[in-house]
């Protein structure tokens, strides 16, 4: 009864003491949330944890050594960099087509798997000239906010110490997935931003609040990165269930609560659909990838992946620091915590860990389909319950001696286990120090926690011990990823004088669209376009067109990448068919040590080139599997004239091999024919490795690699002399294979100039091109066929002389129009696949949202006079 008044008295005198302390002030620190005090320390620690790391390994931007590694340089900052120009109004085309890349490609696709994050649209704020810093900048913002995501995710779930949500924040925002994959995949890192908070979105349905930012939040992730979205609305799922049996709700109320999670998920997905529908089907138009087949990793290694300072591309990378581990491993046997919590949440990490070892759920994991790359790209997820339980293990209380000590003897076994792989064999010197020193401080710093009896120093020092164990070992483990990557993947230059070199060539050259200037075949990344301008073929993303990519291969091009990325051709035939008449001509690049080494200037070479859209009167409408073996004569069917004389030629050694497949070509051998004099000498071998140069000429390298992953292209090698002989030395780097007939090439200049003028003189006399429309003026009288020298990717429309829109037809891979009788004009609109079905989705959907919120509104509303009404009868 005592204790019963005392109560009542307290919170008679809380509002009072409420009052009085905000007149005063002091109210202020008290009355902070703990969940938004965790986020900013979750933030702040990853911030400069993951600066620190680069620090030491003297990375960009705090050393000499680039971070551009694989994709990041060759895919992502140009991306950054075109959205950088979209934004300022500085680029070729919109957010339908990108004119620079790829002789026209379909670029919303791309925006929704590479920029659309709302994160990205920061780099605007930089210079473009910094685009990697910009790209750099967001990447730790992103990194950050995960953490922050994190850190407000574990206090809504369970109250607790402030400071360890925060650490155990920064803990999932360091993950080993973060730092070792999604730091140079920086669209990933929107996955790792959206786990926790669809997690929270999944406690307001249970709670039954905040139904509109719950289907906000699901359609900016989706929007942000659809790929990695959906692997968190999987996660968030598993929680939520588990959560669900936890509460022990009676099943009307679970079911309920499905329903509205459910809802609140479909309906954030319906609003992202406009951009996800389009990137489904740009896949579904795209050149096929590498068919990745699912092999688990060892046991040895998957727990090798738990410690600090592993790495390892094709495991998964299950890092999130010692502290967060021990209390993972402890939660089995933390008798505080009820039994239902201890076994629920360790049996959801056990399930989701076996998930990813079994090629059924991995391939579920990564929405059907096989990854091309990496087979772990789900791990973050894991890495997420990983924290999730160990906060539970800490916010029930301190785990006690037992547990501790039984936590540390499966963290023995687990780095016993662990040291039988080459893993932790081959960074033992580092791995070994670093997981002493990491468990030295997680196990003190916890165990001063158990001991602490209400002394506010042994808490401080506690805390001091456990971030700044966390703190050291997640800078270690970033800093030997970021020395490893740039080890054993290919790495490309930041922004620097290169580059700006040839955006001025670029610039001095442009015309478009009277003609497209080509920013050269010696590139210094496989989007050289987006970066430095001009309008290329040069292209890389995952969403190349299969069209693309069979029609430049038929024309001698070459790609690595298999098939998806695709080099700029240097051959006037081909430049001629897509109007490129300027061609910058690049020293190569010094950043690339393999590549022979000689400096100068950026140079430009112009020609007399057809324009944009040209007319055929005899064009017969065809596709890419309508060309031939031989890509001198594929190039002239495109043309529409024979230029090029194929001369019988003499492999020295013949003999090896078959005329099928090619000759082999093992150590230094030569090529022998004759063609006219004068004549410009081509070599077209797709399968071979080294250098080839004619006799007097410039030596010439290519590039191919026996597992098929990239192929040359053809090359110029010069002019045939008086006397009508050619001599081609080749020097292979490994084991190749030259075709047996048909490598060779002589090139008629004068018939080219007289195909060319033709071209001009019956093409059209005016284009425009603004972002998805093409508009041509043509010669009075003009009928057969016209011909856009640009691929024919799905979603173009095109009239003739005004008539009815109707899908384009196809000449050779590109965009053709049957013209009729006559026509004076031709107008192409493009349409991006899937665009009109994701509007009508995320028109619907939002129409239901809307719906649903004024009906909300209404009831409410309802309420409110009913109880007025009572209040005034009473």
């Amino acid at each position: 009864m005592n204790r019963t008044v005392l109560a009542g008295r307290e919170q008679g005198a809380k509002p009072a003491r409420e009052r009085a302390e905000r007149e005063t002030g002091t109210a202020k620190w008290r009355r902070a949330d703990p969940r938004a005090t965790a986020a900013l320390l979750a933030a702040l620690l990853t911030t400069v944890a993951f600066c620190a790391a680069d620090v030491i390994a003297r990375s960009y931007p705090f050393g000499p050594r680039t971070r551009s590694v694989n994709d990041l340089g060759n895919q992502y900052v140009p991306f950054h960099a075109h959205l950088w120009d979209l934004l300022h109004g500085r680029a070729d085309g919109g957010l339908l087509v990108n004119w620079q890349s790829g002789y026209g490609s379909s670029f919303l696709p791309d925006l929704g798997t590479y920029v659309s994050s709302p994160f990205a649209l920061l780099v605007a704020l930089f210079p473009r000239d910094e685009i990697d810093l910009a790209v750099y900048a967001v990447t730790v913002l992103k990194t950050a906010v995960a953490g922050a995501a994190m850190a407000w995710l574990l206090m809504s779930l369970r109250r607790g110490r402030w400071w360890a949500a925060g650490l155990l924040g920064a803990s999932y925002a360091l993950c080993g997935w973060s730092i070792a994959l999604a730091s140079y995949n920086p669209m990933w890192l929107d996955g790792l931003i959206a786990l926790p908070l669809f997690c929270l979105v999944g406690e307001w349905a249970m709670a039954g609040r905040r139904p509109l930012p719950g289907v906000l939040i699901v359609a900016l992730a989706w929007i942000a990165n659809f790929y990695t979205a959906y692997m968190a609305t999987l996660g968030a799922a598993l929680v939520l269930l588990l959560r669900l049996v936890l509460a022990e709700l009676p099943w009307r109320r679970a079911l309920a609560v499905v329903g509205r999670a459910g809802a609140t998920v479909g309906l954030g997905i319906g609003l992202a659909a406009p951009l996800v529908i389009v990137v489904y089907s740009g896949t579904k138009h795209a050149y096929p990838g590498r068919e990745g087949h699912f092999a688990p990793v060892g046991t040895e290694d998957l727990l090798a992946r738990l410690l600090p300072t592993t790495y390892s591309y094709s495991s998964p990378a299950l890092y999130v620091g010692i502290t967060a581990l021990v209390l993972a491993l402890a939660l089995p046997f933390h008798r505080k915590v009820p039994v239902r919590v201890r076994a629920g949440w360790t049996v959801l990490v056990l399930v989701v860990a076996l998930s990813l070892q079994w090629a059924p759920t991995s391939l579920a994991w990564h929405a059907f389909a096989a990854p091309n790359g990496s087979s772990y790209r789900q791990a973050f997820v894991l890495c997420a319950l990983l924290v999730i339980a160990a906060w539970h293990a800490l916010a029930y209380g301190m785990p006690d001696l037992r547990a501790l000590g039984a936590a540390a003897a499966l963290l023995v076994l687990v780095a016993a286990v662990a040291s039988r792989s080459t893993l932790t064999q081959q960074h033992h010197h580092h791995t070994w120090p670093v997981v002493l020193l990491a468990a030295a401080g997680a196990l003190g710093g916890l165990a001063l926690l158990g001991l602490r009896n209400g002394r506010p120093v042994l808490v401080g020092l506690a805390a001091l011990l456990l971030i700044g164990a966390q703190f050291g070992e997640a800078a270690a483990t970033s800093a030997v990823a970021t020395r490893m990557r740039l080890g054993q993947m290919d790495d490309y230059t930041p922004w620097g004088d290169r580059q700006q070199q040839e955006a001025d060539a670029v610039a001095s050259a442009a015309a478009w669209p009277a003609y497209r200037t080509e920013p050269g075949r010696d590139q210094t990344v496989a989007n050289d376009p987006m970066m430095v301008g001009g309008q290329g073929s040069q292209y890389y993303s995952s969403l190349t067109a299969d069209v693309l990519s069979r029609t430049l291969t038929a024309l001698g091009d070459g790609w690595t990448s298999r098939g998806r990325s695709l080099q700029s051709l240097d051959n006037p035939v081909t430049d001629a068919v897509f109007s490129v008449g300027a061609r910058v001509h690049n020293p190569p690049d010094p950043h690339q040590k393999w590549l022979p080494q000689g400096g100068g200037p950026s140079t430009v070479t112009r020609e007399e080139v057809p324009p944009l859209v040209t007319v055929r009167p005899t064009a017969a409408l065809s596709t890419p599997a309508s060309f031939g073996p031989s890509p001198y004569r594929n190039q002239e069917l495109l043309l529409g004239a024979r230029v090029y004389t194929l001369p019988r030629t003499t492999l020295s050694g013949a003999g090896k091999g078959d005329a099928a497949r090619g000759l082999l070509v093992d150590g230094a051998q030569t090529i022998t024919a004759r063609c006219r004099p004068g004549s410009s000498v081509f070599l077209w071998a797709p399968h071979y490795s080294g250098t080839a140069q004619l006799a007097g000429g410039e030596r010439k390298l290519f590039r191919s690699d026996a597992e098929n992953t990239k192929i040359a292209a053809m090359q110029p090698l010069g002019t045939v002399r008086a006397a009508g002989r050619i001599r081609i030395d080749l020097e292979p780097n490994r084991l190749s294979r030259v075709p047996a007939q048909g490598s060779v090439g002589c090139l008629d200049t004068a018939r080219l100039r007289t195909a060319v003028q033709h071209l001009k003189s019956t093409g059209a006399t005016k284009v425009t091109v603004s972002d998805g429309t093409l508009h041509a003026r043509l010669p009075a009288g003009s009928t057969g066929t016209a011909v856009v020298a640009a691929p024919r990717i799905a979603g173009w429309r095109c009239s003739a002389g005004g008539g009815d829109e109707v899908p384009a037809s196809e000449f050779h891979g590109l965009i053709a129009v049957p013209l009729g009788a006559s026509a004076t004009s031709l107008t192409c609109t493009f349409h991006p696949p899937g665009l009109r079905l994701g509007t009508a989705v995320g028109g619907a959907s939002l129409l239901t949202l809307i719906l649903i919120g004024t009906v909300s509104a209404v009831r409410r509303r309802t309420a409110t006079r009913s109880g007025e009404r009572t209040t005034t009868a009473h």
